[in-house]
Protein backbone atom coordinates (compact mmCIF):
# COMPACT_ATOMS: atom_id res chain seq x y z
CA UNK A 1 0.00 0.00 0.00
CA UNK A 2 1.57 3.24 -1.19
CA UNK A 3 0.93 6.14 1.22
CA UNK A 4 0.71 8.50 -1.78
CA UNK A 5 -2.16 6.44 -3.22
CA UNK A 6 -3.86 6.28 0.16
CA UNK A 7 -3.63 9.94 1.16
CA UNK A 8 -4.56 12.79 -1.20
CA UNK A 9 -3.23 16.27 -0.43
CA UNK A 10 -6.85 17.50 -0.34
CA UNK A 11 -7.52 15.11 2.57
CA UNK A 12 -4.94 16.80 4.82
CA UNK A 13 -5.83 19.57 7.26
CA UNK A 14 -3.14 21.18 9.42
CA UNK A 15 -4.72 23.76 11.66
CA UNK A 16 -7.74 22.00 13.08
CA UNK A 17 -9.38 23.33 16.19
CA UNK A 18 -11.19 20.66 18.21
CA UNK A 19 -11.90 20.63 21.92
CA UNK A 20 -12.43 16.89 22.32
CA UNK A 21 -12.17 13.50 20.65
CA UNK A 22 -15.67 13.58 19.15
CA UNK A 23 -15.07 16.99 17.54
CA UNK A 24 -11.74 15.82 16.11
CA UNK A 25 -13.46 12.77 14.62
CA UNK A 26 -16.26 14.99 13.27
CA UNK A 27 -13.67 17.07 11.39
CA UNK A 28 -12.20 13.88 9.93
CA UNK A 29 -15.71 12.77 8.93
CA UNK A 30 -16.32 16.09 7.13
CA UNK A 31 -13.03 15.83 5.23
CA UNK A 32 -13.74 12.21 4.29
CA UNK A 33 -17.27 13.08 3.16
CA UNK A 34 -16.03 15.93 0.99
CA UNK A 35 -13.14 13.98 -0.56
CA UNK A 36 -14.66 10.52 -0.93
CA UNK A 37 -18.33 11.32 -1.66
CA UNK A 38 -19.56 9.85 1.61
CA UNK A 39 -22.12 11.04 4.15
CA UNK A 40 -20.38 12.83 7.04
CA UNK A 41 -22.88 11.50 9.57
CA UNK A 42 -22.31 7.91 8.43
CA UNK A 43 -18.53 8.38 8.60
CA UNK A 44 -18.70 9.87 12.09
CA UNK A 45 -20.99 7.07 13.28
CA UNK A 46 -18.57 4.45 11.91
CA UNK A 47 -15.56 6.13 13.56
CA UNK A 48 -17.35 6.47 16.91
CA UNK A 49 -18.53 2.86 16.75
CA UNK A 50 -14.93 1.73 16.28
CA UNK A 51 -13.79 3.87 19.24
CA UNK A 52 -16.32 2.10 21.48
CA UNK A 53 -14.41 -1.13 20.84
CA UNK A 54 -11.22 0.55 22.06
CA UNK A 55 -9.36 3.78 21.55
CA UNK A 56 -7.35 4.14 18.37
CA UNK A 57 -4.85 6.37 20.20
CA UNK A 58 -1.58 4.52 19.63
CA UNK A 59 0.65 6.72 21.78
CA UNK A 60 3.06 9.64 21.41
CA UNK A 61 0.23 12.02 20.49
CA UNK A 62 -0.92 9.87 17.55
CA UNK A 63 -4.26 8.25 16.76
CA UNK A 64 -5.18 6.05 13.80
CA UNK A 65 -8.99 6.04 13.73
CA UNK A 66 -10.44 3.74 11.11
CA UNK A 67 -13.67 2.40 9.69
CA UNK A 68 -15.06 0.28 6.89
CA UNK A 69 -17.45 2.25 4.69
CA UNK A 70 -20.02 1.41 2.04
CA UNK A 71 -19.40 3.33 -1.16
CA UNK A 72 -15.59 3.24 -1.15
CA UNK A 73 -13.80 1.54 -4.04
CA UNK A 74 -10.39 1.44 -2.33
CA UNK A 75 -8.52 2.31 0.86
CA UNK A 76 -8.44 6.04 1.57
CA UNK A 77 -6.86 8.22 4.23
CA UNK A 78 -7.36 11.56 5.99
CA UNK A 79 -4.64 13.31 8.00
CA UNK A 80 -5.45 15.97 10.60
CA UNK A 81 -3.10 17.95 12.82
CA UNK A 82 -4.82 19.57 15.77
CA UNK A 83 -3.82 23.02 17.01
CA UNK A 84 -4.12 21.74 20.60
CA UNK A 85 -3.96 18.07 21.64
CA UNK A 86 -7.15 16.43 22.92
CA UNK A 87 -7.74 13.57 25.32
CA UNK A 88 -8.21 10.41 23.28
CA UNK A 89 -7.93 7.50 25.70
CA UNK A 90 -4.57 6.58 24.18
CA UNK A 91 -2.53 3.60 25.34
CA UNK A 92 0.01 5.96 26.96
CA UNK A 93 -2.66 8.33 28.36
CA UNK A 94 -1.15 11.21 26.35
CA UNK A 95 -3.41 13.62 24.43
CA UNK A 96 -3.47 13.38 20.63
CA UNK A 97 -2.62 16.01 18.02
CA UNK A 98 -1.77 13.86 14.96
CA UNK A 99 -4.58 11.77 13.47
CA UNK A 100 -4.22 9.57 10.40
CA UNK A 101 -7.66 8.12 9.67
CA UNK A 102 -8.06 5.12 7.40
CA UNK A 103 -11.20 4.14 5.52
CA UNK A 104 -11.63 0.79 3.84
CA UNK A 105 -14.35 -0.56 1.56
CA UNK A 106 -16.92 -2.54 3.54
CA UNK A 107 -15.64 -5.88 2.22
CA UNK A 108 -11.91 -5.13 2.59
CA UNK A 109 -9.91 -7.91 4.14
CA UNK A 110 -6.22 -8.11 4.91
CA UNK A 111 -5.42 -4.94 2.92
CA UNK A 112 -7.15 -2.89 5.62
CA UNK A 113 -5.05 -4.50 8.37
CA UNK A 114 -1.81 -4.09 6.39
CA UNK A 115 -2.53 -0.38 5.87
CA UNK A 116 -3.26 0.08 9.59
CA UNK A 117 -0.02 -1.64 10.52
CA UNK A 118 1.98 0.37 8.01
CA UNK A 119 0.62 3.74 9.13
CA UNK A 120 1.07 2.82 12.80
CA UNK A 121 4.70 1.79 12.24
CA UNK A 122 5.40 4.91 10.22
CA UNK A 123 4.03 7.19 12.94
CA UNK A 124 6.06 5.48 15.68
CA UNK A 125 9.14 7.31 14.39
CA UNK A 126 9.84 10.22 16.74
CA UNK A 127 11.71 12.25 14.13
CA UNK A 128 8.89 11.92 11.59
CA UNK A 129 6.28 12.94 14.18
CA UNK A 130 8.32 16.04 14.98
CA UNK A 131 8.57 16.95 11.28
CA UNK A 132 4.82 16.40 10.85
CA UNK A 133 4.15 18.75 13.76
CA UNK A 134 6.30 21.44 12.14
CA UNK A 135 5.15 21.07 8.50
CA UNK A 136 3.77 24.35 7.19
CA UNK A 137 1.58 23.03 4.38
CA UNK A 138 -0.43 19.99 3.29
CA UNK A 139 2.04 19.51 0.43
CA UNK A 140 4.99 19.44 2.84
CA UNK A 141 3.24 17.02 5.17
CA UNK A 142 2.23 14.77 2.28
CA UNK A 143 5.80 14.75 0.99
CA UNK A 144 7.14 13.80 4.44
CA UNK A 145 4.80 10.82 4.73
CA UNK A 146 5.34 9.60 1.18
CA UNK A 147 9.13 9.97 1.33
CA UNK A 148 9.42 8.26 4.70
CA UNK A 149 7.15 5.40 3.63
CA UNK A 150 9.18 4.95 0.42
CA UNK A 151 12.41 4.92 2.42
CA UNK A 152 11.02 2.11 4.58
CA UNK A 153 9.46 -0.44 2.22
CA UNK A 154 9.85 -3.14 4.88
CA UNK A 155 7.17 -1.33 6.86
CA UNK A 156 4.55 -2.70 4.46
Amino acid sequence: MNIGELLDRTAISLRVSATDKRKALAVIAEIAARNFSLDAGDVLDALLEREVAGSTGVGHGVAVPHARMEGLGRMRGVFVRLEHPVEFGSVDDQPVDLLFALFAPKGAGAEHLRALARVSRLLRQAELREHLRKARSADALHALLVQEAAARPSAA
